[in-house]
C-alpha cells in the first residue's frame, strides 16, 4: 500500500488474510454471510487503517494469524527494489514481459523439482499460491508431481500460457470466486474430508489430491498425465537410458548389497543363537558348581578322599568327610554347619564333626 509519506505497509495475507474496507465489498474466497455481524472493527482485525482526507476506514483481518505487516521506509516507486521484494521473482501480471516464454523454459530447466513446488516458490515467480498453481497446471495439462527440467516444448508453451491466463482473469475479478469460469477446479474442491463430497467435475472428470512440494494439490488424473519422471522414477529411468549393460551392472550392485546385508544378519542370528546356548550353561555351572559327579563321589566312611568340587556348601553336597574343605574353608563350614542343623540326617552329624575334628588336630 502507498502511503502519501514514508513508511508504507507491506503486508502479507498468508493462508486467510483479508483488506476490509468500511461500508464497502470487497471480494473474498468465501463471502461473508448474511446473519454474520457487520459490527466495525471485524472480528480478528490485525490493524485498522484511516485516511485524513475523508475518515475511510480499513481493517486487517487475519484469523489464522499467518499474515505479517511490514513498514518500508523508502520512495514509493522503489518498494519493490526493497527487501523482502525484491528477493521475490517476477510478478505474472505487472512484469508480464519479464514472464516470457524463454524466460519460463530456462527456469524451468535450471531446477530438478516438481513443477508444482518450482512455481509455489516464489523466489522463483511472485504472485502463485497454491490453488493458483494447481488450476494453472490442470490448465496445462500437467502433472504437478512431475519434474520441471522433464517438461517437453510444447508443455512449456502451454504451461505459459496458462500461466498468464489463470493470473490475470484471477486479478482482473479482484479474486472474487462468483466471476471465475464454472469449469475451474476452485468452484469444485473444496469438499476434501466432507462427507457426501464431491469428487468429480461438471464434466464428469475426477480429480484427487495429493501432498506436492509440502502441499495439498487438487489433480484430475485423466487430464494430467505423467510424461515424464516423477519423485522416485527417476533413477530406473536413468538406468534405462543409459542402456541394458549399465543397467544389470547397477543392478548386480544393488543385489550385491543385499547378499551383504543377508549374511550380516545371518551372521548377526548365529551369534545371538551361540550367546543364548551360553547362557544357560553359565547359569547352570553356578548353581550345580558344587555337585559331584556320581564317579567322583568318595565312598561312605572314607574320609581320606575329600570331594574335587570343595567350594560346594555342605548342605547341598550331603556328602560326608569334607576334611579339605573344612581345612581351607572355616568359616564356610560354620556356616554350612547352621544349614546342617536346620535339616539334619542321621548320618551326617557325625561325619561333620569328626571333620572338624581331623582339621582341628591338623
Amino acid at each position: 500500500m502507498v502511503m502519501s509519506t514514508p513508511p508504507h505497509p507491506l503486508m502479507h495475507f498468508g493462508m486467510a488474510g483479508w483488506f476490509k474496507i468500511k461500508d464497502e465489498e470487497t471480494a473474498y474466497y468465501k463471502l461473508k454471510k448474511p446473519e454474520e455481524s457487520t459490527d466495525w472493527p471485524p472480528k480478528y482485525t490485525k490493524f485498522l487503517l484511516q485516511t485524513a482526507e475523508d475518515d475511510t476506514e480499513a481493517a486487517f483481518v487475519d484469523f489464522r494469524r499467518f499474515a505479517r505487516i511490514r513498514l518500508i521506509d523508502c520512495d514509493a516507486a522503489d518498494i519493490r527494489n526493497e527487501s523482502p521484494l525484491k528477493e521475490n521473482g517476477p510478478d505474472p501480471v505487472q512484469d508480464a514481459d519479464t514472464v516470457s516464454e524463454e524466460w519460463l523454459a530456462a527456469k524451468l530447466k535450471s531446477k530438478h523439482i516438481p513443477v508444482k513446488a518450482l512455481l509455489l516458490d516464489q523466489a522463483n515467480i511472485s504472485g502463485i499460491g497454491n490453488w493458483v498453481g494447481d488450476e494453472i497446471l490442470y490448465d496445462a495439462k500437467i502433472h504437478p508431481e512431475q519434474y520441471s527440467d522433464t517438461l517437453r516444448p510444447e508443455q512449456v508453451s502451454q504451461l505459459h500460457k496458462s500461466i498468464h491466463y489463470v493470473c490475470k482473469l484471477s486479478v482482473d475479478n479482484l479474486a472474487d470466486s462468483r466471476q471465475f469460469p464454472e469449469e475451474w477446479l476452485f468452484k469444485h474442491r473444496w469438499g476434501k474430508g466432507k462427507k457426501d463430497s464431491a469428487t468429480t467435475l461438471p464434466n464428469g472428470q475426477r480429480f484427487v489430491f495429493v501432498t506436492v512440494g509440502g502441499r495439498t494439490s487438487c489433480v484430475v488424473p485423466s487430464v494430467q498425465k505423467k510424461t515424464g519422471p516423477v519423485a522416485g522414477d527417476v533413477k530406473t529411468t536413468k538406468q534405462e537410458e543409459a542402456g541394458e549393460d549399465e543397467g544389470a551392472g547397477k543392478k548386480s550392485k544393488r543385489g550385491g548389497k543385499k547378499a551383504a546385508v543377508k549374511e550380516e544378519e545371518v551372521a548377526d542370528e548365529e551369534k545371538a543363537e551361540v550367546k543364548s546356548k551360553k547362557e544357560p550353561t553359565k547359569k547352570g555351572t553356578k548353581r550345580d558348581a558344587g555337585k559331584t559327579e556320581p564317579d567322583e563321589q568318595p565312598a561312605d566312611g572314607d574320609a581320606s578322599k575329600p570331594s574335587s568340587k570343595a567350594s560346594e556348601p555342605a548342605s547341598k553336597k550331603r556328602k560326608p568327610n569334607k576334611t579339605t574343605e573344612a581345612k581351607s574353608k572355616p568359616g564356610k563350614v560354620a556356616k554350612d554347619e547352621v544349614k546342617a542343623k536346620a535339616k539334619p540326617e542321621a548320618d551326617t552329624g557325625p561325619r561333620r564333626r569328626s571333620a572338624r575334628t581331623s582339621g582341628a588336630g591338623r
